[in-house]
């Protein structure tokens, strides 16, 4: 074989490497990079993520593989736009967001990343989305806090405790906007029960704002609008206080609240799952529609009823979706 000929097949052998190595390089799926930011107690917080994860499983992702996840757990509220600032300095391809606040913080450092939100309150009042049909911005997913969420947690309060006169219910603006607890308000006034507004302006003026609960000495709570990582302690003080409590998940009733009246938060992180898989594939969170929870569950601690010396009507017990004994 002459020199040129061997010089050719050599690089014909290079030149098909190359093209082979290419090929193969071009099968290769691309890695989407998804940033999450979550808050709460760790083990709530663990349980929501794994339902996420296992529907990103069933919808054909794997993480190593073909997708990797940014987690971010945040125990300071003061820190949910640092950690999204975070994520966005990663370059992350979508961001999961849980709860308003943190939507909020998310979207104030990103007009362009997609944000996908999970357990918001009213999305439209809050300002995160233009309207549920055509969300309009960088921001969709789910929300599930509308008012009828909180008239029905003071019908429960009502039918457990018929001649109560005085409830008070925990508030922060950054979750619910005013119009929702003055429809609640009204709605207690048509009760002859007066409702004591308890405002949480920031996640370290929780002590101060129970401490005025107990100055008010109000003979049940509502605790819908509130952060998840304030549940324990919220929990922790109203069995203190001996006070009658129904909250808007129901966590805080697995960790010995009374009743909690919500949709079931895994279900929803399941959703946001769906929502990011088309926005990999190609959606804008502008043209995907915000989707509202349908499917609410009642859970009762009948331990903590008979803690309190409280007897639970037959009739919600025959609508409880749970009951813990």
């Amino acid at each position: 074989m002459t020199p040129t000929i061997t010089r050719l097949t050599t690089a014909a052998l290079v030149l098909l490497v190359l093209v082979a190595w290419l090929s193969a390089e071009a099968q290769q799926p691309r890695v989407a990079r998804i940033g999450v930011i979550t808050h709460g107690p760790p083990a709530m917080s663990a349980a929501f993520f794994d339902a996420f994860r296992q529907r990103l499983r069933e919808l054909g992702y794997a993480e190593g593989r073909n997708v990797a996840i940014e987690v971010r757990a945040v125990a300071q509220a003061e820190r949910f736009r640092e950690r999204a600032a975070e994520l966005v300095g990663l370059g992350v391809d979508v961001i999961v967001t849980s709860g308003t606040a943190t939507t909020r913080a998310a979207k104030e450092v990103t007009t362009t990343i997609p944000i996908v939100m999970v357990g918001v309150g009213d999305a439209v009042s809050s300002g995160l989305v233009k309207s549920l049909s055509r969300p309009g911005g960088n921001v969709t997913g789910q929300s599930f806090m509308g008012p009828g969420i909180g008239l029905k947690g003071l019908d429960l309060l009502m039918e457990v405790l018929p001649r109560t006169k005085r409830v008070a219910a925990l508030y922060s603006p950054e979750i619910r906007p005013s119009t929702a607890f003055d429809a609640l308000r009204t709605a207690a006034q048509s009760k002859g029960v007066t409702l004591q507004r308890v405002e949480l302006q920031r996640g370290d003026d929780l002590d101060a704002a129970l401490a005025a609960i107990g100055e008010a000495r109000p003979s049940a709570l509502l605790a819908f609008a509130v952060r998840t990582d304030q549940l324990i302690r919220i929990v922790e003080i109203a069995a203190k206080n001996r006070l009658p409590t129904v909250y808007g998940f129901r966590e805080a009733v697995d960790a010995g609240g009374l009743m909690s009246f919500g949709p079931k938060i895994p279900d929803l992180w399941r959703g946001a799952a769906n929502y990011v898989d088309k926005i990999l594939k190609g959606a804008k969170p502008a043209d995907l529609p915000v989707e509202q929870a349908a499917k609410f569950e009642l859970v009762i601690n009948l331990k903590t009823a008979k803690a309190l010396g409280l007897k639970i009507p037959q009739s919600i017990l025959l609508r409880a979706d749970r009951v813990i004994e």
